[in-house]
Formats: C-alpha cells, structure tokens, sequence
C-alpha cells in the first residue's frame, strides 16, 4: 500500500525577531509513522515544532498538514485542524488538578482517547486523578501533558523531548505508549536527544544541524549509521 503524506515540511525558514533561527528546513512525515528530529542543543528541533504549529515570531517556506498550505494560518486553528504539541516545559496548570488538565484541551475531532483509555495507558493518572497538577513527579507531569492531547481528537501529535531528565523505568513507559498510541492509528513527531530511545519506537530519524536537515535514516538503518551519528550529535 502506498504511503500517504500527513505532513509536508518545504524551506521552512523561522525567525525569533531578528535571529534567524531555521534555513530551509524540508521533510515528510507519512501517516501512521513515528518520525524523529535528532540533532545537538540549538539544532532548531524545538524551533521547527513550535514554527509548524505557528508559534514563532516570524515564518516563511510551506508546511502542508493533509493537502491543507498552514504556513499563513493562526495557530488555534492549526491546532483545530489536528495538529496537537506537547511542549518540553509541558505546561501544566498548577491551579487545576488532574482530570481537570486532561478535561482542559477541546476535543476537535473524532478518534480521542477516552478518560478511561487514558487511565489504562497511564494508571497513575488515575490514581492521582485528585492531585494538583504541581503535585505530580516529573514523570507523571509527562504522562498528563500526552495524555491531554490524545483525548483531544488530533491526528498528528508532536512530542518535544518527552522523556527529558525522567527516570529509566518512566522513559520504558513513555515508549511503550508510543508504540501503543501508533498502533491505535495516530502519527508522532518526536524531537529526542536520546537516540536509544528514539531507535525503540521511531520508523525514521532526521537529523538537524544549524536549522537545517542534513541526513534521514532509517531505523533499520541506523546501526550500520552509528559512527555517522555519533559524529553528527556528538556523543
């Protein structure tokens, strides 16, 4: 069966008011795939999920969500379209407890995990279904901000650093959600400084440096690529 385009990314240049921060970014993300952007502190990873969502200060290029040019659009209704983030600081609401942040997002279309689905893929969110926001480990801080997005509807889901500074045991759980969440039909976007990581769950890797995409590997690919990547992200 062919592969169908969800995302197309074509010289996406962004700008935070006069640092020209990405330079002709491309690359294509088929329905259904788990795809990484790897690359060193200040690659632009985090840049170009904010700037597909429309969330930086100045944009140019084309990024094109199922057919749909976004590149001119506001960022609510990128989102209304089935584009959902979930940034690294994961912003969770302090004043708000648990379910109250999952109920948070509206739900924008069909196919979201249900509250019951979401407490089967994360048990401690239901456990501490009462707890404020701020009460939780960083680990279960993760599991709210994913598990907000999966009941909203939307289709393709960027994760930005997802399993940042949590525990061994926590990062195991994050990636089988993953793998679950792509089996249940939605397509991931993962920016990861943890290549093991990204190699237990994503299909494809590309790699960012200076703003732009120099490789695409992919994952069955990437143990006879170990000493190119090590090169490029400099571990």
């Amino acid at each position: 069966m062919a592969e169908r385009s969800m995302l197309e990314v074509r010289g996406l240049n962004a700008w935070y008011g006069e640092s020209h921060i990405l330079h002709g970014v491309d690359f294509d993300v088929n329905e259904g795939e788990v795809v990484t952007l790897l690359g060193r502190n200040g690659a632009g990873k985090t840049t170009t999920m904010k700037s597909i969502m429309g969330l930086v200060g100045t944009r140019s290029g084309s990024v094109v969500y199922r057919g749909q040019e976004t590149i001119g659009m506001r960022s609510d209704l990128i989102a209304r379209a089935g584009i959902a983030l979930c940034p690294e600081e994961r912003g969770i609401f302090s004043s708000l407890n648990v379910t109250e942040n999952l109920m948070l997002p509206p739900v924008i279309g069909p196919g979201g995990l249900s509250i019951s689905e979401i407490h089967a893929l994360f048990p401690n969110l239901k456990e501490r279904a009462a707890s404020q926001g701020t009460k939780l480990s960083g680990g279960e801080q993760q599991m709210l901000a994913i598990g907000r997005i999966l009941r909203t509807g939307a289709k393709l889901l960027l994760l930005d650093e997802p399993t940042e500074g949590l525990a061994p045991v926590i990062v195991q759980q994050i990636g089988r959600t993953i793998r679950e969440i792509k089996n249940r039909g939605f397509t991931v976007l993962l920016v990861e400084q943890n290549f093991r990581f990204a190699a237990t769950v994503a299909d494809r890797h590309y790699v960012m440096d200076h703003g732009v995409v120099i490789d695409m590997i992919q994952n069955h690919e990437l143990a006879a690529n170990m000493d190119k990547l090590h090169d490029y992200l400099g571990v």
